[in-house]
């Protein structure tokens, strides 16, 4: 008897220390799968590791304490079981009667509570394929598998904190144990209610982003959807981050020591908001104007060129605008007074300005090429001082401080407004495209000039850039072997080097073909 008494009291220290065990394997899960405060996995196991040798230790050493303290009672003659029921007559029964109704409605909260899961997951189950089936495309189903796993994972997990919370009250155990688990389920239901609202609003903007591609037409407003669609991933960049900063409110709410902060991530949900709503309003805004300016179809090339020229100094303008505005709002949000700032500002910009004058030089320059109309976007220009790098190219841009050449061979050009130097503009109204033929002194200058003008009639009837045929100007100079004839050809703006080059060949295959041959059948005049 003596003996089953002892492995009786051992095999329960065994039990507890094996639950305890047990539990120490199953955190150690959790925070692996959703690590906390930047702990890795090998950390985990490391701490896993620890603890279990502590409780193995623990539970080994209070093992052998009960076996030597029956022992040592067994050696001074006291029988174990008498000593053992007078040590449980101790107890009043009332403690007994109340620990048994405990575990018996903490084991019913975990049987009901482990059928409620099964219900549960299979209602899941079935919701997750329902909400597959409402819309045909595939784009959205791991979003909705996502969300649907994550939301079981949450009242997996919320269930079982509220069982132990449970079990705490139904055991009487101290009030201060049951109200901390209850602090943590609290805790543990906004986080994890948090979290399944950030997976939920991921999928219906996927859900309702493919709606809108899909039932898109040039007759309804979502017409303007694919050039308003970049904002998708920056509209579910900030929700991600309210809901964060919602998180954060309701858990520092239910924490005494760290409940003043909760106002803290109030503003910061405000200044989110007042970011995207300032991007919103930029980008459907600029939008908005582009639809204006761009309404009327019937816009001549000098029109359009005017309009494209704007609408990027407007986008410049009404950036910086909305920078201001909602730099002003966030001050107002974090209750800082912007005014002293803002002229601490203006007297640091006054200074700034004096030691920046190539910058005020550069937009002040910038204004009056585009007031003035010097050139604009489309216009193929030349630009530079003599003495210094003169570039050419297509004008792509036109801003406060910088104009944008594209050169033929494809280089990207910047040029300082203020060093713009003098310009030269080849798309106002029009342009000659001038060619030089040489021809061999025994030619027939008269015949030379009808063939010259056949070949221009030619080139007109087939280029519409073309404005008058090609006239010969006469003889430019006389050679060693030949002369040169000079000719001009009335084009488009901007389109004289393309008929420079088809003039060429023309020529050159016509007077091939008239048997008239020259030492250098073409030369181009710069």
């Amino acid at each position: 008897m003596n003996a089953l008494i002892i492995l009786a009291e051992v095999s329960l220290v065994i039990v507890i220390f094996l639950v305890l065990t047990w539990l120490v394997s199953q955190s150690s899960k959790l925070l692996i799968k959703y690590p906390l405060f930047n702990i890795s996995a090998p950390q985990v196991k490391i701490m896993r590791r620890n603890i279990t040798g502590l409780l193995l230790l623990t539970g080994s050493v209070l093992c052998l304490v009960i076996v030597g303290v029956n022992v040592f009672l067994i050696y001074q003659g006291k029988d174990l079981q008498k000593y053992t029921l007078d040590l449980i007559r101790l107890i009043p029964p009332r403690f007994w009667l109340a620990l048994a109704v405990g575990m018996a409605q903490s084991l019913g909260a975990v049987i009901l509570s482990a059928i409620a899961l099964a219900l549960i997951k299979y209602c899941l189950e079935l919701g997750n394929t329902r909400a597959k089936n409402l819309d045909s495309s595939s784009t959205d189903d791991e979003s909705i598998d996502a969300f649907f796993s994550e939301l079981y994972k949450r009242i997996k997990w919320g269930s079982w904190l509220w069982i132990i919370g449970s079990c705490s009250l139904f055991l009487n155990l101290p009030a201060v144990i049951s109200g901390y688990i209850f602090v943590a389920l609290r805790i543990y239901l906004i986080i994890a209610v948090g979290l399944l609202i950030i997976k939920a609003t991921a999928a219906i903007v996927d859900i309702l982003d493919a709606l809108s591609i899909r039932y898109s037409s040039p007759d309804n407003l979502l017409r303007f959807y694919d050039r308003l669609r970049h904002l998708i991933p920056f509209l579910k960049r900030c929700l991600e981050l309210v809901l964060y900063a919602c998180i954060a409110t309701l858990v520092t709410q239910q924490i005494e020591v760290i409940a003043n902060l909760s106002d803290f991530w109030l503003r910061i949900i405000k200044i989110i908001t007042l970011i995207f709503l300032s991007r919103v309003f930029y980008d459907v805004v600029y939008l908005l104007a582009e639809e204006l300016v761009f309404k009327e179809k019937h816009l001549t090339e000098r029109q359009r060129s005017r309009r494209l020229t704007l609408i990027p100094l407007f986008r410049s303008i009404l950036q910086y605008l909305i920078y201001f505005t909602v730099g002003v709002s966030i001050l107002y949000t974090l209750d800082i007074d912007p005014t002293p700032i803002l002229a601490g500002a203006g007297i640091i910009g006054l200074a700034v300005g004096f030691g920046a004058q190539e910058l005020v030089n550069d937009m002040v320059c910038g204004f009056f090429i585009l007031f003035e109309n010097y050139y604009l976007v489309g216009d193929y220009i030349e630009a530079g001082n003599v003495e210094e790098k003169v570039v050419e190219g297509t004008v792509e841009a036109i801003e406060l401080r910088t104009t944008r050449l594209r050169h033929p061979n494809g280089q990207l050009q910047i040029i300082r407004n203020g060093a713009i130097g003098s310009v030269i503009n080849y798309s106002k109204e029009y342009i000659f495209a001038v060619v030089e033929v040489c021809v061999p002194y025994n030619a027939n200058l008269a015949h030379v000039y009808q063939v010259v003008e056949e070949v221009g009639q030619e080139l007109k009837a087939n280029y519409p850039d073309v404005l008058e045929t090609t006239q010969v100007e006469g003889v430019e100079s006389l050679g060693e072997s030949n002369l040169l004839l000079r000719t001009l050809t009335k084009v488009q703006p901007g389109k004289h080097i393309l008929i420079q080059r088809i003039l060429r060949k023309m020529f050159m295959d016509t007077l091939r073909s008239e048997g008239i041959l020259c030492p250098a059948l073409i030369k181009n005049e710069e």
